[in-house]
């Protein structure tokens, strides 16, 4: 029996992995694809919150690399400058989806993480002691947990009986990677239907988006398909022939009513799915992911208890809500229409007003998710900030406190504090820092005179002065213990 069996290697699925092997679980992935080479250029690049994700594992510079990055983003019309935002990586990275898996593959095969190809799950069977993955081919798999990182048509979702609920799909887009006859070039439109393009990649190869006149099926498309459409808004199918991969997206939006089920979890597409405009769908994914991962490890560990798994659903329900609106905010400019484009034109003149368009950015970055956990002060909940600081072994940042994924306790000032029982789980040092404390929107906020950061990078708990509250935050986060 494995601890854990995770559905789908896709970037939440392999993230998953990863935490889970930091946190010393065994976990395995369970794969349709016979290889990660077929993820094709689905996704377009992630945002500052999801690389410093990233940054916090001491991965970042991989991918960075390998990407280019963009210091903006647009809502509607109007360009958002990203470069003032009080972070490491005020940018957005350019990244296609093929290359982002294939990074992450080679970081879980570098920590180890068993994957097991060419397995189709057909649904999972959860009792006291376990859940039952069902496979198309052989036994089913037993493990302690699953979860559901299995796309927008999950299997263990619909298996589990998880209902999504939000607004259905308006209209379709075929999207592929094929050849053309002749020599690529690229070409764009934008109508009453949506949004067209064709944009060449090299080899010959070129990437298509093109809107559909009617909702399509929920069925997979054929190049017959691709070619219709693209004959509808250019005049010409452009010869396409021999697609790498071919899929179809809407513009729905739904949301799992529940991110847990007992022993059955969902993350990324799994729990949410949403039009692409915007390029919020992998970043998401990685943060349920980076959220998710040492809770389920402290559960399985029997350091905590499951209580600890319900506050996954609590924090990134809302964060996922949120950047659903943001999508469907957006998909209503992706198409050529008087109206919504009066409404563009007026909102490009309240977001060029100096600052208007700084709360846009953070939530488009991600840098603004604030979980709930209750009064104090404005950190508390929200992302630690990279800072550089001085340690008794030399100059650090934050985030290279967080590669092995463990807990931190800093201690910047007041009196010193004591971890008790939880010592040998967390992270404990003092700590210089001189600078400003800027959050995101917020501004400049009073330094504290120590934090408790989770593994995932997020305060849970601020001292102002004293060791009051530290206890107890390290008992709800890292199990209860004699002191």
């Amino acid at each position: 029996m494995h601890d854990l069996a995770v559905v789908g290697s896709g970037p939440t699925g392999l993230m998953l992995a990863g935490e889970l092997r930091l946190a010393g679980v065994d976990a395995l992935v369970l794969e349709r694809r016979p290889s990660q080479e077929l993820a094709g250029s689905r996704g377009g690049g992630i945002h500052s919150r999801t690389i410093e994700l990233l940054d916090q594992r001491g991965i970042a510079d991989r991918f960075l690399a390998a990407g280019k990055t963009v210091q903006t983003a647009t809502f509607g019309g109007t360009q958002l400058d990203l470069g003032g935002l009080p972070t490491r990586h005020p940018y957005t990275l350019a990244l296609f989806q093929n290359h982002i898996e294939r990074l992450l593959l080679e970081w879980v095969e570098e920590l180890g993480v068993e994957i097991r190809r060419g397995v189709e799950v057909t649904g999972v069977s959860a009792d006291d002691g376990g859940v039952d993955v069902r496979l198309a081919a052989g036994g089913p798999v037993r493990a302690g947990y699953v979860v559901g990182a299995d796309g927008g048509r999950s299997m263990v979702r619909r298996s589990a009986g998880i209902p999504m609920a939000g607004p259905d799909a308006t209209r379709s887009s075929l999207i592929a990677e094929v050849k053309v006859a002749g020599e690529p070039v690229q070409q764009g439109k934008v109508d009453a239907r949506g949004i067209h393009g064709l944009y060449p990649m090299g080899d010959g190869t070129v990437r298509v988006v093109v809107t559909e006149a009617s909702l399509g099926p929920a069925t997979e498309p054929t190049l017959a398909d691709l070619r219709q459409a693209l004959t509808e808004v250019f005049g010409t199918d452009f010869g396409v022939h021999s697609p790498t991969w071919l899929s179809r997206f809407t513009d729905a939006t739904r949301q799992a009513e529940a991110y847990r089920k007992g022993r059955v979890l969902l993350a990324g597409d799994a729990a949410h799915v949403h039009s692409p405009t915007g390029g919020l769908g992998i970043g998401l994914g990685l943060q349920d992911a980076v959220n998710l991962g040492w809770k389920l490890g402290q559960v399985v560990r029997g350091v905590s208890g499951e209580d600890l798994l319900d506050t996954y659903h609590a924090e990134r329900h809302p964060a996922g809500e949120r950047a659903l609106k943001y999508t469907m905010a957006q998909s209503l400019f992706q198409k050529a229409d008087p109206r919504q484009e009066a409404l563009r034109d007026l909102l490009g003149e309240v977001l060029r007003v100096d600052g208007a368009g700084a709360p846009v950015a953070a939530l488009i970055t991600g840098l603004d998710v604030a979980y709930d956990l209750g009064p104090g002060h404005p950190l508390l909940g929200r992302r630690m900030p990279d800072l550089n600081i001085g340690t008794a072994d030399g100059p650090a940042r934050t985030y290279q406190l967080l590669h092995s994924a463990r807990p931190v306790l800093l201690e910047f000032s007041g009196p010193a504090l004591e971890p008790g029982a939880w010592s040998g789980c967390i992270q404990h040092l003092r700590a210089t820092y001189d600078g400003a404390w800027q959050l995101p929107v917020l501004g400049a906020v009073a330094a504290p005179t120590a934090v408790l950061v989770r593994p995932d990078g997020y305060v849970a708990w601020v001292g102002e002065g004293s060791a009051d509250g530290l206890a107890e935050a390290l008992g709800m986060w890292f199990g209860k213990r004699d002191r």
